[in-house]
């Protein structure tokens, strides 16, 4: 006892003098800095504010920017590539890059058409003699859709099984299976167009979210009625000519899928996942994470939405075409979504909804200098330099957690 009192008393000796300050958390007060954290918890932040800006000044700059029919035409004109952007956006989120979404998307489209109009003849060369065999493979409209979901699921899980089961990289992968698809594309279709009048007596399916609904529109009036007499409502899918405002039932889905898969990435277990195999895949998979199974779900995933997407194209367009630019384009117009939405091309760090801001922008400013009269080359330039912006604020916001 005794020597314990005397130990007490030693301890309480060496005490005295001793610094009695309760340990203290001071917030960092430097704007910039505080800034720089918001931007980090809030990666839309920044496309929101460019596209707020950018509508400001063309409605400042256009009399007609404003108009209900005119931020129509950039939802319905943004449809297919907010779509694939969809898709970019899982793959992005991963640290990897699709460039095969453009590929994928036309390639679906055709198979639909084809398969659900002309039909698709299969069958072994003449030399097999009496073996030989011909059918023609066709399908009810509405299954030929269901078949180039399907295949548009197949076509990603594979390159979602080249990159997590072999260890390619993303690039390289999908930049094969784009050349891959593009030359399936064409040789499956043999270059040949469905026309649109085939599509809409055939398999009016295939074109239906190019059909459009009338906000405040006028209906056509049963015959011997004077459409004088008629008033507007507020809404309706039969409009006259010329009057209300038309919406692809596209935009619809477009907001539908973006809504959806904002709240799966946010809000379930499967999404913090997929952020988790993007920001540090060897931490994820100790943690427990299926990172190879996370990789083939998110890859497979976006070639559900690449085929959505070719479904649309047929709506929007009218006509199943091997050539649709989208084959080319659809690449770089979704990673350019993506990029301008703040999305970290390192994986791990931003959102769907900042994606869509992002499209929202390119149409913004595509619909902005046509209005304004400007040369179409300064779209391409001003997107490039918001290209180059958004990576580099990117890397600025990326030092909070270095």
């Amino acid at each position: 006892m005794a020597a314990d009192r005397n130990a007490a008393n030693s301890f309480e000796e060496g005490l005295k003098g001793a610094s009695e300050k309760v340990a203290e958390f001071h917030q960092e007060t430097d704007p910039i800095k505080r800034l720089q954290h918001w931007l980090h918890q809030t990666p839309s932040a920044v496309p929101m504010i460019v596209l707020a800006v950018s509508l400001v000044i063309f409605g400042l700059s256009a009399d007609n920017f404003f108009k209900a029919g005119t931020l129509s035409t950039i939802l319905q004109q943004i449809a297919i590539v907010g779509i694939l952007g969809c898709a970019q956006t899982l793959v992005v989120l991963t640290a990897g890059i699709d460039l095969s979404v453009g590929a994928i998307a036309v390639f679906c489209s055709v198979l639909m058409g084809f398969v659900g109009i002309t039909g698709v003849t299969i069958g072994t060369p003449d030399w097999f003699g009496p073996l030989a065999f011909s059918f023609v493979f066709k399908l009810p409209p509405a299954l030929a859709v269901v078949f180039g979901l399907l295949c548009g699921l197949a076509m990603g899980a594979l390159n979602g099984w080249l990159v997590a089961r072999m260890r390619l990289p993303p690039f390289i992968v999908t930049l094969g299976t784009w050349q891959i698809l593009l030359a399936s594309n064409f040789i499956f279709s043999a270059n040949e167009t469905i026309r649109s009048s085939d599509v809409e007596s055939k398999a009016p399916a295939l074109r239906f979210w190019g059909e459009d609904v009338t906000f405040f529109g006028i209906p056509k009036p049963p015959e011997g009625v004077d459409p004088a007499t008629l008033q507007s409502v507020f809404l309706t899918t039969d409009a006259m000519p010329g009057t209300g405002v038309k919406v692809l039932y596209a935009v619809f889905l477009l907001i539908a899928l973006v809504g959806i898969m904002a709240y799966v990435l946010r809000s379930t277990a499967w999404g913090r996942h997929v952020y988790a195999t993007g920001d540090d895949p060897e931490a994820a998979a100790l943690a427990g994470v299926p990172t190879k199974r996370i990789l083939i779900q998110v890859y497979a995933l976006a070639g559900l939405f690449c085929a959505i997407a070719g479904w649309v194209m047929i709506g929007r367009f009218g006509s199943v075409s091997p050539t649709a630019s989208t084959g080319q384009l659809g690449n770089i117009q979704s990673i350019t979504a993506v990029v301008i939405g703040g999305i970290s091309l390192f994986g791990g760090r931003g959102s769907i909804t900042g994606m869509f801001f992002g499209a929202l922008i390119v149409g913004v400013f595509e619909m902005g200098l046509r209005l304004v009269g400007t040369d179409p080359q300064w779209t391409f330039f001003l997107i490039g330099v918001l290209i180059i912006f958004a990576v580099a604020v990117d890397q600025w916001i990326r030092k909070v957690s270095a």
